[in-house]
């Protein structure tokens, strides 16, 4: 997968320290050659570079509160790691993993001091730290993309709201609805979206720190203390779990697949009704063919597709890790994280160029009328008139049914209503007029009427559908304050670790 190249050959050090430099972790054991090698992960760790740094130092800050280092100790490794974040991940040489690279430079830096800065700790709580840690900010990143589309959906639902449009089921004519109607279904969904990535980033946002390799540590360590430096809401309490668990990354992942399902369909749609002239994609949404001129073709929505089995994958290949794995660590997860990062990194981008595509798009509005009466779409209405009118609904149904045949695909209105009245001459035992206004009946027949008849809750209907997104822009405003606030507390614990750094260098 991209970003996971490993090693190089020779004797100069690979591009991702897996060569020959010396690793204070591992020192002379897999000290080269093709196990080295293949152990490596410090070139895609780049990733939770910053990550890792946050995590040294909050526990290098905690390691001198309890008195476990000294204050000038605590001073030589900190002083140490602002060197290693000035020079970059890039500078880094040796080590099997950012963490011990880190560990390390460190060392270089400031000599044997500087191993006590891994004092209480093991590589597998500080990853399991580190990935939250850098996690939880890309949740927040497709939380603010969901709230983007949604807004542009809304905005776009607004101005669309009377727009007839087409209603399909099993790809057929099913109903006239609305294009804003529709547009609402989809910000509907994206809005569950926003919750479910909401709700992962609140079970990501717990700290693993302190759990040690698995069972613990005998130094009297403050794990509520790293915890709120880091901006976490809480700990992974079990030191086992906290060490070995990466049900959150499924959640994650699961929460992006979803989202990108989501925004495939709209994705289709947008393409099958470019397919029938109801909709133009704006030019910075679309292309031309290489050879035939006239083309004007979907492919960012369609490469939008596509991200959704990309991200399907991501979250099959940690389900298909993790499946056999048995507690606690195991070298497995190595292979694990970088699934979700993948799909973060596909699904972001198709968000946004979703609602890019939505934003521009224009729509035929004379076509769209034109369709949203196709195969007589507006019979379920007129079977609902007849029913308010006392025919049984099953009875309305056969008999619209039977005028369907009558009439035949397509039909102008006056064709229809004379389907349904010599219909309803067979099926009823009275005057049709008897049961139903004429004129009531051939306004049924009409699209926009039949749109108008819709206005339950959460229907197409004009007044519905202002009050539906009345609604949703309330319920979009209160998911932005909850984004802001879960920004904020990250952003306070930064400016409190930064404090805690200052004090002790």
């Amino acid at each position: 997968m991209p970003g996971r190249e490993q090693g190089t050959d020779g004797d100069e050090p690979a591009a991702d320290g897996s060569g020959d430099g010396e690793d204070v972790v591992r020192r002379e054991r897999f000290s080269g050659g093709p196990a080295r090698t293949f152990l490596s992960s410090l070139a895609q760790d780049e990733r939770i570079f910053e990550a890792d740094l946050a995590v040294d130092r909050a526990h290098t800050v905690m390691l001198a509160e309890q008195g476990i280092i000294t204050d000038d100790e605590a001073s030589e490794v900190l002083g140490a790691l602002a060197d290693v974040e000035a020079a970059g991940h890039g500078a880094l040489d040796g080590g099997e993993d950012v963490h011990a690279a880190i560990e390390t430079a460190v060392i270089e830096r400031v000599g044997p001091v500087g191993g006590k800065m891994h004092t209480a700790r093991s590589r597998n709580d500080e990853v399991a730290t580190c990935i939250r840690y850098r996690l939880r900010a890309d949740l927040l990143d497709a939380v603010e993309a969901t709230l983007a589309a949604r807004d542009a959906l809304l905005a776009v639902a607004e101005a669309e709201r009377e727009t007839l449009a087409p209603g399909y089921t099993h790809l057929q004519p099913a109903q006239p609805t609305t294009v804003g109607h529709w547009l609402a279904a989809y910000e509907g969904a994206l809005a569950r979206d926003t919750g479910r990535l909401l709700d992962a980033f609140d079970r990501v946002n717990r700290s693993p720190l302190g759990g040690a390799a698995f069972g613990g540590t005998p130094f009297d360590v403050d794990r509520e203390r790293t915890a709120a430096l880091l901006g976490f809401d809480g700990l992974v309490e079990n030191s086992m779990d906290a060490a070995s668990a990466r049900d959150f990354l499924l959640e994650a992942t699961g929460a992006l697949a979803t989202l990108a399902t989501h925004c495939s369909g709209l994705a289709e749609d947008f393409v099958l009704f470019a397919n029938r002239s109801l909709v133009a994609l704006d030019d910075d949404y679309a292309s031309t063919s290489s050879i035939m001129p006239q083309k004007k073709n979907p492919d960012t929505l369609e490469l939008v597709r596509a991200v959704a089995g990309d991200a399907a994958g991501d979250l099959q290949a940690i389900l298909t890790s993790l499946k056999g794995l048995p507690r606690a660590y195991n070298r497995d997860l190595q292979r694990v994280h970088p699934h979700a990062f993948d799909a973060v990194d596909a699904v972001l981008p198709a968000v946004e160029v979703t609602a890019g595509a939505v934003t521009t798009a224009d729509w035929n509005e004379a076509a769209l009328a034109a369709a949203a009466g196709e195969g007589f779409a507006t019979a379920t209405g007129v079977a609902d008139l007849l029913a308010m009118g006392g025919v049984p609904f099953r009875t309305a149904h056969e008999l619209v049914a039977a005028a369907a045949e009558r009439a035949g695909d397509p039909a102008a209105a006056d064709e229809q209503y004379a389907a349904v009245e010599a219909a309803a001459g067979e099926a009823l035992d009275a005057p049709l007029a008897d049961y139903v206004d004429p004129d009531e009946l051939r306004r049924a027949l009409d699209p926009a009427a039949s749109v108008a008849m819709r206005d339950s809750r959460g229907g197409p209907a004009p007044e519905a559908m202002d009050a539906h997104l009345d609604r949703a822009a309330g319920a979009l405003a209160a998911d932005r304050e909850a984004l802001d606030g879960r920004r904020a507390r990250l952003d306070d614990a930064a400016d409190d670790l930064a404090e805690a750094v200052i004090d002790r260098v």
